[in-house]
């Protein structure tokens, strides 16, 4: 069975029942488009020259997952897939240590991208699934989605064949609280998320339950798991924001910054996701004493890279 049907032939979802579970998996990596070698992607000049931009903004559309009850933190199709076009190409493989709803999944099959999510939980793993079903008469690619932590992805995947480690992970422990909804306007407040708590899970492994300190150990040893996975110049892009606990500023993006530099990643860029398109009427915040930048308005897109010489220092090679 030739590397292609076998790859085909792999399940949509793996769990601990699975024959392939902490296995390596027989998943395409190397590109299938006609590009020449010293491309970085797809993209035309037009496309090209739009990416250099240093903020971008997204719409949602149709196969976005807008319905926080099943998942309470969700990007649109189109962020993931202009990251996915910016730094690979077809056939390449993308990795999602955090994948959640699948939005990262949905994105490599519409761009003929191979891609394997992990997520703790069999919910939003269904979710994946489920949405992976409406599959794309051009992808000819494997998308898959693992129950299983991320710190384990070298079970799965061989040195030297992931082109992007792409994901939107929690953000600590913002969402482990009641929501308050202070930056919506009168009536909106007191909608149906007022006083919630939106939380993943309380698994003991979700990143989303822990301080900011805690979490950033957490996404290191991750994230040194994974280094070695990353082509050499492999590309790495994180979206976080910063968040205000107790009228301090905590700065989630300098901490993971601080944290993968110190990890072997060195930082390329930083873009920011302007988000004030896509956000509801703004509430007064601080006014008129202290004045406060509102997080639900823009997000970070930190973007790493594998560098050559600490690939061959550590000794990895496919």
């Amino acid at each position: 069975m030739d590397l292609m049907t076998e790859n085909r032939a792999l399940p949509r979802m793996i769990d601990e029942t699975s024959a392939y579970y902490r296995r390596k998996l027989p998943v395409g990596w190397q590109k299938t488009c006609a590009c020449k070698p010293n491309h970085l992607n797809c993209m035309t000049a037009k496309e090209w020259i739009k990416s250099q931009l240093g903020v971008w903004q997204f719409n949602y559309e149709g196969r976005d997952i807008r319905d926080k009850t099943r998942h309470p933190a969700t990007f649109p199709v189109a962020l993931a897939e202009k990251v996915i076009a910016l730094f690979t190409h077809e056939g390449e493989l993308v990795l999602d240590p955090f994948v959640g709803s699948g939005t990262t999944l949905v994105a490599a099959q519409a761009l003929n991208r191979n891609a394997v999510g992990f997520d703790l939980q069999a919910d939003y793993v269904a979710l994946c699934g489920e949405r992976l079903a409406h599959d794309n008469l051009f992808n000819q690619a494997q998308q898959l989605v693992i129950q299983d932590d991320a710190l384990h992805g070298d079970c799965y995947l061989e040195a030297g064949t992931v082109k992007l480690i792409w994901t939107s992970p929690p953000y600590a422990n913002l969402l482990n609280r009641q929501r308050k909804n202070k930056s919506r306007r009168g009536d909106e407040r007191k909608n149906e998320q007022f006083g919630k708590v939106e939380q993943y899970s309380q698994h003991p492994r979700d990143l989303g339950t822990m301080p900011l300190a805690e979490y950033t150990q957490a996404m290191g040893d991750i994230f040194e798991r994974l280094l070695p996975l990353l082509q050499p110049k492999g590309h790495c892009v994180i979206n976080v924001p910063d968040m205000w606990w107790e009228n301090q500023r905590i700065t989630i993006h300098v901490a993971l910054i601080e944290e993968l530099r110190r990890r072997g990643y060195e930082l390329r860029n930083v873009i920011i996701w302007d988000r004030t398109n896509i956000v509801n009427r703004i509430g007064i915040f601080g006014w008129p004493s202290n004045y406060i930048t509102m997080g639900t308005t823009f997000e970070y897109l930190l973007h790493f890279w594998q560098p050559l010489d600490g690939w061959r220092v550590a000794g990895y090679h496919h």
